[in-house]
């Protein structure tokens, strides 16, 4: 494949980082050499083959990671995608705590990528679990019930922002923060907005 270049949009996401800037630095050149091109998405390193997503680079705590946005549809051989948490469903991870692992990897890795193009250019798309398959906390069915502008606004919302409020209500542990949870909501949804809106 041919090595794309560097995008100095970009370049300051690498000189800043205060760790696993050794890391960033081996996974932008095993991913340029790949011949995807690197832009700035989400405060990311964000690399795409004809304008479209195939892989991210970024950075936690306890490790780094390349990121692909149809990691669900990849072959994984050595069985190193991770998905991220239960409600993620088209994105996988591949994590790294040094920079010795990544280039262990690195063919490997290149065929992940590659594979990732592939799955691109023949246009295969993840299919989502619908809306309805989401778990709906009983304190948000009820608010549902007793105000049925508040159930007309919901329905009204794109499918992601109906997905983001139901997992952001259910994922909470007591009935009494799901309920906070709501309360804190009702207008934002009545407005006609996702929860990061």
């Amino acid at each position: 494949m041919n090595t794309s270049t560097t995008n100095n949009k970009v370049d300051f996401y690498f000189r800043g980082a205060k760790k696993w800037q050794a890391e960033f630095i081996a996974l932008r050149k095993l991913v340029l050499e790949c011949g995807l091109e690197e832009q700035l998405k989400w405060g990311n390193p964000c690399y795409t083959f004809e304008e479209k997503n195939i892989v991210l680079i970024h950075g936690f705590k306890e490790y780094c990671a390349l990121l692909f946005f149809k990691g669900a549809l990849l072959k994984d051989p050595k069985k190193i995608l991770i998905q991220q948490t239960q409600n993620v469903q088209a994105a996988r991870q591949i994590r790294f705590k040094h920079v010795d692992e990544i280039k262990r990897l690195e063919k490997f890795l290149k065929a992940y990528v590659a594979d990732a193009i592939k799955v691109e250019k023949a246009g295969h798309k993840v299919e989502f679990k619908k809306v309805a398959d989401f778990a709906m906390a009983e304190e948000f069915q009820q608010k549902l019930r007793q105000l049925p502008a508040l159930k007309s606004a919901f329905y009204a919302l794109s499918p992601g922002r109906q997905r983001a409020y139901l997992l952001f209500f259910s994922s909470a542990k007591q009935p009494k923060t799901r309920e906070a949870r709501v309360e804190k909501c009702v207008a934002r949804i009545l407005d006609g907005l996702g929860l990061d809106d």
